[in-house]
């Protein structure tokens, strides 16, 4: 009797639970089942369904550029070395790698022109000291190359806005085919991979003998055959340039609140950022003209101006050496006159205010007045010759 109870007990139970299994419900990929019944899940583009709910996905900044700094976090007066690595540059076109540093408040702090050595590394450093480098937080550093973007950034314990080094804080880039160790440019061995030779600092692919091709034929992959006709390109424009409408015009950017910008006119003509006038016209700005709140009001009126028409002086420069010439010859007697700014003291806003302004009048009478009035003389003897 006792084993007849146990046998109509296991079935009973045996037909709930297969009664069970008969109601649940299989529910496709994008579907939910609820309450028996399954449900499409309704998330967007960039959503994913977790933790019952739609969840927006979170994407990372870009690095195309491989970009990286040495280390994380820096201190007063660190040396922040920034490098990458371009990937197929031969495939791409040539130019800089432009890199901006941008303080925790979105000012710019820096801006370098860095040239890829031929295997597609850059590098170039920062001195975190300086009016620049005073708030603490995280600085964030942009890179761009031929439409290739990266952004990282770095953390800055705080300064006083003072030059621990007591020189100059401009980043060092060293020149193509040298890298910077230690503080110093030092010449990079380049090792080209197996089936490939060095060739004027780049690795080029060994090749046989040259196929000479009859006139209007080319060759191409190993065969000489007819090229299709070009289309004609569109026109190149230089830096600070873009193309609108089949024209090249100036880039208009907001350089009201950008402290230790590139001087591209005295660089152009003097044909280098390491020229003595460069350095002075720098150390001028940094230390002298920036150190006091006169000097900033000034330097953020005047950039904006400044930035508008430079870059195009500055192409013109290097495309026309006579042009260059001259423009170095017109700036350098308004740079002899800036070293009357190296009287005032740092911070001294009456004393920057009072030479600044003897500064531009000098130079009003230099390049105004004194032609002006030889002029008039020039014209009034030569009539009296009459």
């Amino acid at each position: 009797m006792g084993f007849l109870v146990l046998l109509s007990i296991s079935l009973l139970s045996y037909g709930f639970i297969g009664n069970a299994y008969a109601q649940s419900v299989e529910c496709g990929d994008n579907q939910i089942e609820q309450n028996g019944v399954c449900q499409d899940i309704n998330c967007g583009p960039n959503q994913i369904w977790q933790n019952n709910e739609c969840q927006d996905v979170v994407v990372g900044p870009k690095n195309n550029l491989n970009l990286k700094t040495d280390l994380n976090i820096y201190g007063q007066g660190g040396i922040v070395v920034i490098s990458g690595q371009i990937q197929n540059i031969e495939n791409l076109g040539s130019g800089d790698v432009s890199i901006i540093v941008r303080a925790p408040d979105n000012n710019i702090v820096t801006i370098a022109q860095v040239h890829p050595n031929a295997d597609g590394s850059f590098q170039t450093t920062v001195r975190a000291d300086g009016p620049q480098f005073k708030t603490p937080g995280d600085y964030k550093v942009f890179a761009n190359f031929s439409g290739l973007k990266s952004e990282i950034k770095f953390e800055f314990t705080g300064g006083d806005g003072g030059i621990i080094s007591g020189g100059d804080n401009n980043p060092i880039t060293c020149p193509t085919g040298q890298t910077l160790v230690n503080g110093k440019c030092v010449v990079k061995e380049i090792t080209c991979p197996t089936g490939q030779t060095l060739v004027n600092g780049k690795c080029v692919d060994d090749v046989p003998e040259p196929i000479q091709c009859p006139p209007g034929e080319e060759l191409m992959n190993g065969k000489c055959i007819v090229p299709e006709p070009v289309e004609e390109e569109p026109p190149v424009c230089g830096k600070g340039t873009e193309l609108v409408n089949g024209v090249c015009q100036v880039i208009k950017v907001d350089d009201g609140k950008k402290p230790g910008g590139a001087c591209l006119i005295a660089t152009a003509a003097y044909g280098t950022e390491l020229a003595p006038q460069v350095q002075f016209l720098r150390e001028i700005r940094d230390n002298t003209v920036m150190s006091t709140s006169s000097g900033m009001a000034f330097m953020s009126g005047f950039n904006q101006i400044y930035y508008s028409f430079s870059p195009t002086i500055a192409d013109l420069e290097r495309e026309h050496p006579l042009f260059q010439e001259a423009v170095r010859a017109f700036i350098t007697p308004m740079i002899s006159t800036l070293s009357i700014m190296t009287l005032a003291e740092d911070g001294s806003d009456a004393q920057v205010l009072g030479l600044g302004i003897s500064v531009i009048a000098l130079n009003l009478g230099m390049y105004i007045a004194a032609p002006t009035v030889i002029g008039f003389k020039v014209r009034k003897h030569l009539k009296s010759r009459k």
